[in-house]
């Protein structure tokens, strides 16, 4: 498993796997190479950095293609795959799709595990040591250069590096995401306060939340989870948030029962029970904090921004409603993503070919996911300020776009996007580490007379236990 979130977990819940989809009026001239672990099919080059040959006919199998039920997604798949296709007319791409999300933890764990999965599949981040540990992924440090992927000086280092092992590429990247702060700004005014100006320090996110909950009628100032793995990564994230560490550097032993991890677990608890600004309702996780602050019974929680799509497309809110801040403390903030790797022991064209769809679907400013305009004809959503893993002149240009093209007032962001905070990468065992520290949530949260150093020390013996078996 990975982190517990939303659109960027597999949830587990029993989806039915929708056998293949060929996407592309060629299927009937490319038919599925062998799996030889290299060389050419099609009379390309032989050369691992020589971008694919468009003589070079292979079928690519690729999981996660938009689902029916998402109409508009699922068209600009079918676009992208017609003009993939005029470049690269002998190259068939099967789609395949999972009603809903796109694979849930334990079908992926068998998957990785029979060796059944497509050509070009779809993983998290956090992904990586499963798939290696099942010698999953190929190493595509060869087949991605300047030539193939030209954008690839542009990506930024260290989303590449969350798919790096040894100094080895296992996949591209097609999303990011740093945590901030997402307010209600709606309430906020309500309570005297500034929505343009976010709470920047935890004694200013503790001072703004008594302001909101004093408005009464059930609204709680500043939300939090603690169940389900989610109290866990939250907690992570407060603790990167003040610079500390919740494994140390050497990735086998705890690092949050200290002074930086009592200073976190004091502020919640003084909240929550000091000040009454978190609501009575506790125990909650991912979706819960997303229906408070969408129907204005939350003033602010900690979120990812395409949270605020979610709450939008999915619990009928108005983007105008919503804006973020860095995340207080701003000394580092938990990040994560999303990619696909390309399946070891396929061809090298097909790993030509895989290269070279992913280059054109996620890397290319102005093109595929990053072809604002379109997203914006076809209705679906413009401004929110992530995924951008772009630098220099690309993040310039693509920037742009997004601001001419926004169906949002993306000025809600400003104080988000002026003030990045460099991102942290979950710790190792990261769902094991959280499902503990749920219980140093839940503890906080719901026991007025919670023993914080006992709940700590706990918590480490635990996580110590956890990081001994890897």
């Amino acid at each position: 498993m990975r982190t517990a979130r939303f659109r960027r977990t597999r949830r587990a819940s029993a989806v039915a796997f929708v056998s293949a989809v060929t996407l592309t009026a060629l299927a009937a001239c490319g038919t599925s190479s062998s799996d030889n672990g290299g060389g050419s099919e099609g009379g390309g080059s032989s050369d691992p950095s020589a971008p694919l040959d468009p003589k070079t006919k292979v079928t690519l199998t690729i999981d996660c293609m938009p689902s029916a039920a998402k109409a508009a997604e699922l068209k600009e798949w079918k676009e992208d795959v017609a003009e993939f296709n005029k470049t690269y007319p002998n190259v068939t791409i099967e789609g395949r799709s999972t009603p809903g999300q796109c694979l849930e933890p334990p079908r992926f764990t068998a998957m990785l595990k029979a060796k059944s999965q497509p050509d070009v599949f779809y993983t998290y981040f956090t992904d990586l040591p499963q798939v290696l540990d099942n010698d999953g992924a190929a190493d595509i440090s060869a087949y991605v250069t300047d030539k193939t992927v030209p954008l690839l000086k542009d990506i930024d280092p260290n989303v590449l590096g969350s798919l790096k092992q040894d100094g080895k590429l296992y996949g591209l990247p097609t999303s990011n995401y740093t945590m901030g702060l997402l307010v209600n700004r709606k309430l906020f005014k309500d309570a005297g306060l500034d929505p343009d100006a976010p709470p920047r320090t935890w004694d200013e996110v503790r001072a703004a939340a008594k302001k909101i909950a004093g408005l009464g009628n059930g609204i709680a100032g500043f939300g939090e989870y603690s169940a389900g793995n989610t109290g866990g990564w939250h907690f992570t994230a407060q603790m990167y948030s003040v610079g500390g560490e919740v494994v140390d550097a050497s990735g086998k032993k705890a690092a949050f029962n200290n002074d930086l991890g009592k200073q976190v677990a004091k502020n919640l608890h003084a909240m929550r029970w000091e000040d009454d600004s978190m609501g009575k309702t506790q125990l909650l996780q991912w979706g819960d904090l997303q229906k408070q602050i969408a129907t204005d019974k939350l003033g602010m929680f900690l979120a990812a921004p395409d949270d605020i799509a979610y709450m939008v497309q999915q619990l009928g809110a108005k983007y105008e409603n919503f804006g973020m801040g860095p995340i207080p403390g701003a000394k580092n903030t938990l990040a994560g993503g999303n990619n696909y790797m390309i399946k070891k022991g396929i061809s090298g064209d097909k790993i030509k070919a895989a290269v070279a769809w992913l280059n054109f679907k996620n890397l290319s400013v102005g093109k595929g996911q990053f072809a604002w305009a379109r997203t914006k004809a076809d209705g679906l959503p413009v401004g929110v300020p992530q995924p951008n893993f772009w630098l220099g002149e690309s993040k310039t240009t693509d920037d742009a776009a997004r601001v001419e093209n926004a169906t949002m007032p993306v000025a809600n962001f400003k104080t988000f996007m002026d003030n990045p905070v460099a991102g942290k990468a979950e710790p190792p065992k990261a769902q094991e580490v959280y499902k503990v520290l749920d219980n140093v949530m839940s503890g906080l949260l719901t026991n007025k007379d919670a023993d914080i150093d006992k709940l700590l020390a706990t918590a480490e013996t635990q996580v110590n236990q956890v990081l001994a078996h890897q």
